[in-house]
C-alpha cells in the first residue's frame, strides 16, 4: 500500500501540516526538519500525488507536447529535446498525437479542457483557423513549432527550410553541374514543405534551370510515398538526374525505389534528403542532406515555455529560428 504523508508525519513526530510544508520546500520549515522530513520519505518510499499537489498549488508540473504524428525520427528527436528541458525544470512531459482516430485539434481542445497541463507545445503543419480559434480562447501559454513565425501574437520556434532548401538546391546546380533535378514535396497544406519547395524552385530559377512539371511530385513526407513516387520519377524517359526530396523518409523510399529498378546511388541516380535523421550517415551510400538541429527545436520549444510558465508579464510574441547546414555525403 502507497504510504502517505500521515504516516510520515507520525513516523517523524511532526503534524501533517509540517509534512506538506516540508515537501513543497516551504522556507516555514528549518533545514533540520526538512532533512529528517525527507529522509522519512525516502525511507517509506513516499511518491507524491502530483495531481494532488498541483491542484494545492493552483499550478500543474505538466506540459503538453502535440505532434501530428510520432511515428519517424524526427518526432522522437523532438520529443527528446523537450524531455531534456523539462526534467530540468522538474515538469514532467504528456506526449499526445492525432492519428486517424483524432484530429490535431481534437487533441488540442481535449488537453486544454481536462485542466491536467500548465503549458502547451504544438507542432502544427499550418495554423488553420481551428487552431487559431482553438487558442485565442485558452490563457495557458504555450508554444508553437511551426514553418512559419505567423503574427505577433505567438511565441514561434521554426526552421529555416526555406534557405536549407535553396542552399541544397544550389549546391546541386553549381557544385555538382546538374540540370535535371526532380523534387519530391511534402504535403499541399504543410508550411515546412511550401517553404522547401520555394527554395528549390528560386534556387533552380535563378540558376536557370528548367522546372518540368513532370520532375515535381506531391509527398506526404512518408516513406510509402518516397517509394512510389521514386518509381515514378525513376520510369520517366530522359528523367532525372537527382531527386530532392523534402525529408529524408521520402529519400529512404527513394533508395528503396532505386533498389526496385535495379539502379545504383549516386552512378545511375542521385538522392539528397532534408532533416539529417539519424539513420541517414548509416544509409549505403550515405545521404546527402539538409541538417537540422531537431533535438534543438525541442530544446528551444521547451526553453521558451518555461520561461513563459515562470513569467505572466512578459508579451507572446518571441520568434526563434533554427538554422540549417548542408551535410555532404555519398549520395550524388
Amino acid at each position: 500500500m502507497t504510504p502517505t504523508i500521515k504516516e510520515i508525519a507520525k513516523k517523524a513526530n511532526v503534524s501533517i501540516a509540517t509534512v506538506s510544508r516540508a515537501l513543497n520546500n516551504d522556507k516555514r520549515v528549518t533545514e533540520e526538519t526538512k532533512n529528517l522530513i525527507h529522509s522519512v520519505a525516502e525511507e517509506l518510499n513516499y511518491k507524491p500525488n502530483i495531481l494532488a499537489r498541483n491542484f494545492v498549488r493552483k499550478k500543474s508540473n505538466i506540459i503538453g507536447l502535440i505532434l501530428p504524428d510520432i511515428f519517424d525520427e524526427f518526432f522522437t528527436e523532438i520529443i527528446k529535446g523537450v524531455d531534456e528541458v523539462t526534467f530540468q525544470h522538474g515538469v514532467f512531459t504528456m506526449v499526445a498525437s492525432s492519428h486517424k482516430f483524432r484530429s490535431l485539434e481534437e487533441s488540442l481542445a481535449s488537453l486544454i479542457r481536462n485542466g491536467l497541463v500548465g503549458g502547451l507545445i504544438l507542432l502544427i503543419p499550418t495554423l488553420s483557423k481551428e487552431i487559431k480559434s482553438i487558442l485565442g480562447q485558452t490563457k495557458m501559454p504555450f508554444v508553437l513549432i511551426s514553418g512559419e513565425l505567423h503574427s505577433a501574437e505567438y511565441d514561434v520556434v521554426s526552421i529555416d527550410n526555406y534557405q536549407g532548401a535553396y542552399d541544397m538546391t544550389n549546391y546541386l546546380i553549381k557544385k555538382k553541374g546538374y540540370t535535371k533535378i526532380a523534387h519530391i514535396t511534402g504535403p499541399k497544406d504543410n508550411d515546412d514543405s511550401k517553404l522547401r519547395e520555394k527554395g528549390f524552385i528560386d534556387a533552380c530559377l535563378e540558376n536557370q534551370i528548367t522546372i518540368s512539371k513532370k520532375f515535381l511530385a506531391r509527398g506526404d513526407f512518408t516513406r510509402e510515398s518516397g517509394i512510389k513516387l521514386g518509381m515514378d520519377l525513376l520510369s520517366i524517359k530522359n528523367g532525372p538526374q537527382v531527386i530532392f526530396a523534402a525529408n529524408d523518409m521520402m529519400a529512404l523510399g527513394c533508395y528503396d525505389a532505386a533498389g526496385k529498378k535495379g539502379l545504383s546511388i549516386p552512378e545511375d541516380i542521385a538522392v539528397v534528403g532534408f532533416d539529417d535523421i539519424f539513420v541517414s550517415q548509416y544509409l549505403n551510400p550515405s545521404l546527402t542532406t539538409v541538417r537540422v538541429q531537431i533535438e534543438e527545436v525541442g530544446k528551444s520549444a521547451a526553453t521558451l515555455l518555461m520561461n513563459r510558465m515562470n513569467d505572466d508579464t512578459k508579451k507572446p510574441g518571441e520568434k526563434i529560428k533554427i538554422n540549417t547546414e548542408l551535410v555532404i555525403r555519398e549520395s550524388c
